[in-house]
């Protein structure tokens, strides 16, 4: 019930090795570190060159870092990069004016990074991805393949494993996303007001975490709405819906609808002040 495949397809993601032998599916939030130690071999040095901030354009194309001579065609869905006449299949892109911290950052191919965004190490990111303007990566975070990382959203010690879109204003922080879409203004909120662990409610049972910080893991197809907010330890199964400004709290087996309850005494005495 609470085991990652319980959750995720993980034969279709790529760092579904993040799991193995656990029992719990949160047990791969205390991996991500050793995760990245083993697997992350930086790509951005040369765009770096020493500096943070990066003060041009360049492209990414089979390994090699390309400063000038090429256009950047961004009217479609998707960008293409071209150099003398030909289209630079997988080739990422790294605009001018987008921060790269550290050099234990990986870009994959076809990823996009776009001016303002802020990257710290250690970072892996995966293929077809877009890390938008203003989007802010605080380290330990492995984003795959087909993710998108949006306008002022902020992730630290997370996984996004693959097709996971967080496009406005988010918050994802000790969070495991499957292929999921957030809604603007989500908030996966990680650190209890209590100094204790994070445990987990789910049918009838207590689960210690043993993690005092531990936001929530989003199965494949969960849907949340603007201003939606999950309480640390939160579990949204396969294809849950979370409504707008509605908060989630404990595990929800999949395909269950989360609504507001209707406060009927405020509604009550707002009938009396009319």
């Amino acid at each position: 019930m609470l085991r990652a495949i319980d959750f995720f397809n993980l034969n279709e993601y790529r760092f579904r090795d993040l799991f193995i032998d656990t029992e719990y599916v949160w047990e791969g939030l205390v991996r991500i570190k050793t995760y990245l130690k083993d697997k992350l071999e930086g790509n951005t040095g040369a765009i770096r060159r020493g500096s943070s901030f990066v003060d041009q354009t360049c492209v990414m194309y089979r390994g090699e870092v390309i400063t000038g001579g090429f256009e950047i065609d961004a009217t479609g869905k998707k960008v293409l990069v071209k150099m003398d006449g030909s289209v630079l299949e997988g080739a990422s892109v790294i605009y001018a004016g987008s921060h790269l911290l550290d050099d234990y950052i990986y870009i994959g191919s076809n990823t996009i990074i776009e001016p303002c965004a802020l990257i710290k190490g250690p970072t892996i990111i995966g293929n077809n991805s877009e890390i938008r303007h203003g989007a802010y990566i605080r380290g330990e975070v492995l984003v795959g393949d087909e993710c998108v990382v949006g306008h002022t959203t902020e992730i630290k010690s997370s996984v996004m494993l693959g097709g996971s879109k967080a496009g406005h204003f988010a918050y994802i922080g000790d969070s495991i996303l499957g292929s999921v879409n957030l809604g603007a203004g989500t908030k996966l909120a990680n650190l209890k007001m209590i100094d204790s662990q994070v445990v987990v409610n789910a049918e009838g049972q207590v689960f210690k975490t043993g993690l005092r910080k531990f936001g929530a893991v989003l199965a494949d197809g969960v849907e949340t709405g603007c201003n939606s907010v999950t309480t640390p330890g939160t579990l949204l199964g396969k294809k849950v819906v979370l409504y707008p400004n509605c908060t989630a709290r404990g595990y929800y087996p999949p395909e269950t609808i989360i609504k507001a309850k209707r406060n009927k005494d405020f509604a009550k005495l707002n009938r009396i002040g009319q």
